[in-house]
């Protein structure tokens, strides 16, 4: 028996190399090669990434909070029939303050999807909004970017308030917003006002108070968080940097790591796990200047007067601070540390383009993302055939005509919008059809390493070499004479083969066909 009370676990049979080759939710994904038994120091944010929230329930409680926010300061009693939709929102949607859509974009702003409400936009409609299908992705005062977990009740609230407004008759369309007698609504007010909202709800704590009040039904307690911090400490340095107060910290950390179990005298408390806990990081501006260091009375949770500019001390709580400063108390580089979170741009951006950090980024998404491609890899394949004959129909007039290319085309179409409905309502977090999302060219670009779980570590020795695969350029691959030599696919079986109906293209009402066109407008 070992000091946790279970049977000791021989930590080294655990840890299989080959792990996840037969089950992809559990393996670590490698972007830029790293090498584990050169870390010498591992980081972990707290939120969704060691503390994972239960889903949908807890993005239903923040959509929940947020709506009845807005209905209090002044919005209709009617936005309260409204309930979250798991089905629906998905990281790294771009909401236009403008217009009020949700747009679906790839690296370059290059629109794949486009929402209004719940009414998906065909070309011609997003024409109208966005002549070229493009946005400035810098423009940040029009363009707001839901990257993170936490914005997926936020994601859902907008469309709800879109569709709200636009099926109540007493309320007027315009292009910006809505008109009711003297008064408009723009849509970037209603955005400032969820915007208000979301601040409202975890800047005053009422968010981390009703998820302190049942935690068992938010938060996820895994007994293997305990064993892969405890493996990792033996062998390298453990610090915990999180933007949560110290108070929703140690609640949520003592739930998740004290041993026993709810005891009020724990063996062995959650603080000695890590080497350096730090709270109130204010993430992104943590990996910039920082904020000034306090200590924490971690009796009373209130900070001590004066910046703190001692040796790092056992058993103690620091709040604000720098990434520099990390460095300094546990006297590593940044090339010696790998930080693992889940915010794609506070978490892993901004720690891998300031300080050099190697990067773990956390994509629970990945779970349905394996599924789907998993059990869906034939159309994955009709996609990519369809691809290729596309682009000889381009390259050879002899193999077809104008007709041809349109029918592939919307072929192409038709295969990628059932693919997008395999994922949910707006698709796939990583691409849509054979093109990645701007969430996939960040994490591609940023995470040096990317799995489900924090906890899939556990599967790997911590001396194991990550390696990436090497990947051909363009020209490297055109030079291939494996990939030279492929002859253009049969378009005559690809059709023949195809399972998915030609959509009905009719511009009025429902024609009542299974595949109309009408019947892309989703319900909340």
């Amino acid at each position: 028996m070992d000091e946790y009370g279970g049977e000791r676990m021989n930590m080294d049979a655990h840890m299989d190399v080959h792990a996840g080759k037969g089950d992809l939710q559990n393996r670590v994904f490698v972007n830029k090669s790293v090498t584990l038994e050169k870390i010498k120091c591992f980081g972990f944010d707290m939120d969704y990434t060691l503390a994972v929230y239960k889903s949908p329930e807890y993005e239903g409680l923040g959509f929940e909070m947020l709506r009845d926010r807005l209905v209090s300061i002044g919005y209709p009693h009617e936005l309260l029939r409204y309930t979250y939709d798991p089905t629906f929102p998905t990281r790294g949607l771009v909401y236009d303050t403008t217009y009020g859509n949700l747009l679906k974009v790839d690296a370059h702003g290059n629109i794949l999807v486009c929402t209004h409400g719940f009414v998906y936009m065909k070309g011609t409609e997003i024409q109208e909004y966005y002549p070229n299908g493009f946005i400035q992705r810098d423009d940040t005062e029009r363009l707001y970017i839901l990257n993170t977990l936490f914005n997926l009740s936020e994601t859902y609230l907008y469309a709800c308030l879109v569709d709200f407004f636009t099926n109540t008759t007493r309320y007027q369309n315009c292009k910006q917003g809505f008109r009711h007698g003297d008064l408009f609504m723009s849509f970037k007010s209603m955005f400032q006002d969820v915007r208000e909202a979301m601040n409202f709800i975890h800047d005053t704590g009422s968010l981390k108070e009703r998820t302190l009040q049942n935690l068992e039904k938010y938060v996820i307690r895994d007994p293997r968080i305990l064993i892969m911090l405890t493996h990792i400490k033996k062998v390298a340095k453990v610090f915990l940097a999180t933007n949560s107060d110290f108070n929703y910290t140690e609640a949520i950390m003592k739930y998740l790591l004290d041993y026993p179990p709810g005891s009020k005298h724990p063996k062995k408390c959650w603080r000695s796990f890590f080497d350096l806990v730090v709270v109130d990081t204010r993430k992104p501006l943590f990996f910039a200047g920082g904020t000034v260091l306090r200590q924490v009375d971690t009796n009373t949770g209130k900070l001590k007067i004066g910046t703190y500019t001692g040796e790092l001390q056992q058993d103690t709580v620091y709040s604000g601070g720098s990434s520099d400063i990390v460095c300094d108390l546990l006297d590593v580089k940044g090339k010696d540390i790998l930080y693992v979170g889940d915010h794609i741009f506070g978490d892993i951006l901004k720690s891998k383009k300031r300080q050099g950090w190697k990067t773990f980024l956390v994509v629970p998404e990945l779970v349905k993302e394996v599924q789907v491609w998993t059990d869906k890899h034939g159309m994955f394949e009709e996609l990519r055939q369809l691809d290729i004959y596309l682009a000889e129909l381009h390259k050879d007039s002899d193999l077809g005509n104008g007709s041809d290319v349109n029918l592939i085309q919307n072929k192409i179409k038709m295969v990628t919008y059932a693919m997008e409905l395999c994922y949910g309502k707006m698709g796939s977090l990583l691409r849509n059809g054979s093109t990645k999302t701007l969430f996939a060219s960040q994490l591609l670009r940023y995470a040096d390493l990317y799995s489900a779980s924090c906890i899939n570590l556990l599967n790997y020795p911590l001396s194991y070499l990550f390696r990436a695969s090497f990947v051909l350029m363009p020209h490297e691959s055109a030079a291939d004479p494996h990939v030279r030599d492929r002859s253009a696919p049969d378009l005559s079986a690809i059709l023949r083969n195809t399972t998915i109906k030609r959509r009905c293209q009719c511009d009025g009402e429902n024609c009542g066909l299974e595949n109309c066109e009408q019947n892309r407008r989703t319900q909340p």
